[in-house]
């Protein structure tokens, strides 16, 4: 390159910076028009659970458990059912121990149901069991971890075999069968105790187990925090130590429920650990046949309603079990769980279902509705008892007067006085699962039917007892009181309305043993421990 070209290039040079300088130092305007990306992905969870049965005859370790083998949380529950029939010496037939009960029909063996406050002895139907059998519930060794499993190689959702080892028969596999000698093993193993262990795997390619031919390692059950219990136990227990992974049984309906989400992967302690027959089994002069039925149904976590269904009798679950499902699931909706106290400011309504629980100062509430505007309508979840109608007022004052300040400030204002109407107790006609469940015919009565509680910015902020028509809207699936057990008050208490039946009876919601929840009526003079005032606000 000349001297002079090179000289040119330094001067063009120049000028180009010169001009870069003067840009950077200005002041000039962005504009970034449609930058797009897209993250996307298709994904189906699988759903899935499969219950465990391992059982041998000889040695009478019965192990029954439930494995998570999908990929989201599911609820648990189990229940046991017994038959048994002797044949004496010098007789020709089998005579069962519960009478109506038969051998091939397992619907009609006798739901095993405990004590209130002792696991190890039976009541009702079942209590003949109490002299010839012995169940060992939950799994504890000194000094030992949990035990270990085969995990089921059947991961088909909708097939509804059990994995059933050794002398266990699964009711599809085994047709049924009831003889104590038909193969309907699922499962390998042999049924005894321990019979898995860490390391331990099995090759399943030769399609030898219903399921995928494929070889799996031995996994571990969940250490259990706490042994069994019945469901009034579990309600003693401290708030904190009232979910994990234990077995809690409604005393009853028979179910036990895991007292947690089972999460992927996971299988549950045992339920039971051996059946073991007593010693006056043993005595018998001839034959006898024992056996257990094992029910289950696993649900996802969303589907809990599912739980709290009249049984086939029309049992109604205990007053507890909602309490123990809402202390289980409800940690997803963002607010503090149901025994946990805390000040109104920690809670966001909105994010409620119908129904949930919690517990707000001091007082434990059962969520009824969002009615808008910010407003929400809350329920004492239990009764106050002692108290008749001619109390009611006075009660109601006294209970909004005891709360505490901070509630009271968020509670909005409704009507001084309600115009209540009267409906005779024979007058009106219900439609829905269960007696005398959801009003049919309010519309045959105005006034009842109007008396609909409502914020009222010319009324008092107080406290005040549901209507007839309240009731009705909240009740049915989806709603506050979405079953009969739904409805009775915490501790299984009755509760009045404010809808007159006639000038000396109102109606309330019974507690009554078999099925509680109904709408009925009671005298206004009526007092009993078991029942009466239940106060419900509009909180903002």
């Amino acid at each position: 390159m000349t001297p002079e070209k090179k000289k040119r290039r330094q001067l063009r040079n120049l000028a180009l910076l010169s001009l870069l300088l003067l840009l950077v130092g200005g002041t000039f305007a962005f504009q970034a028009f449609n930058q797009r990306a897209i993250n996307d992905r298709i994904r189906e969870n699988s759903v899935g659970g499969r219950t465990h049965d391992y059982y041998n005859r000889d040695t009478e370790n019965k192990d029954v458990f439930v494995e998570n083998f999908g990929d989201v949380e599911i609820m648990v529950r189990i229940r046991l059912s017994e038959f048994m029939e002797i044949q004496r010496g010098g007789t020709t037939g089998f005579e069962p121990l519960v009478p109506g009960t038969t051998r091939d029909d397992v619907d009609s063996w006798t739901i095993m149901r405990p004590a209130a406050n002792d696991l190890n002895t039976r009541t009702g139907a079942s209590v003949a069991f109490n002299r010839y059998s012995r169940l060992t519930f939950g799994w504890e060794r000194a000094g030992q971890d949990a035990p270990w499993f085969m995990p089921t190689f059947n991961h088909d959702n909708t097939d509804l075999m059990t994995a059933a080892a050794g002398h266990a028969r699964d009711w599809i596999a085994g047709g049924g069968a009831t003889d104590a000698v038909t193969d309907g093993a699922t499962h390998p193993g042999d049924g005894t105790d321990a019979y898995w262990s860490s390391g331990d795997d099995f090759d399943n390619s030769g399609g030898t187990w219903p399921g995928e031919t494929i070889t799996n390692d031995a996994a571990q059950n969940l250490q259990q925090d706490r042994a069994p219990m019945t469901i009034d136990q579990w309600y003693a227990l401290p708030a904190a130590d009232k979910t994990g992974n234990f077995w809690v049984i409604d005393s009853r309906t028979g179910w036990a429920y895991w007292a947690n989400t089972l999460q992927s992967g996971q299988a549950t302690s045992y339920l039971i650990d051996a059946a073991e027959m007593a010693a006056a089994a043993g005595n018998i002069p001839g034959q006898y046949y024992y056996g257990i039925h094992v029910d289950s149904q696993l649900i996802s976590s969303d589907q809990t309603q599912e739980f709290l269904t009249l049984e086939a009798d029309g049992t109604i679950p205990h007053i507890h079990l909602s309490l123990l499902l809402q202390a289980i699931t409800t940690k997803d909706d963002g607010n503090p769980g149901v025994f946990e106290d805390s000040q109104p400011e920690d809670f966001n309504f909105s994010a409620m279902a119908p129904g949930r629980v919690f517990t707000m100062a001091g007082e434990q509430y059962r969520y009824l509705e969002n009615m808008g505007s910010g407003n929400h309508m809350i329920i004492r979840n239990r009764a106050i008892p002692n108290t008749t109608f001619a109390q009611e007022e006075d009660g109601l004052t006294s209970w909004f007067d005891g709360l505490d300040p901070a509630v009271q400030d968020r509670v909005q204002p409704v009507a001084d006085d309600f115009v209540t109407g009267t409906v005779p107790y024979a007058d009106v006609t219900f439609d829905g699962l269960g007696p005398r469940w959801i009003p049919n015919n309010l519309d045959n009565f105005p006034e009842v039917e109007a008396d609909v509680t409502r914020v009222d910015t010319g009324g008092t902020s107080r406290a005040f007892s549901l209507s007839l028509a309240d009731v009705t809207r909240l009740s049915g699936s989806g709603r506050a009181f979405p079953n009969h057990a739904e409805r009775v008050g915490s501790g299984d208490t009755w509760w009045r309305l404010r809808t007159p039946g006639s000038a000396t009876a109102g109606w309330h919601i019974n507690n009554n043993a078999i099925i509680g929840g109904e709408m009925t009526v009671v005298r206004n003079n009526f007092v009993r421990g078991d029942g009466g005032l239940r106060p419900a606000i509009i909180i903002r």
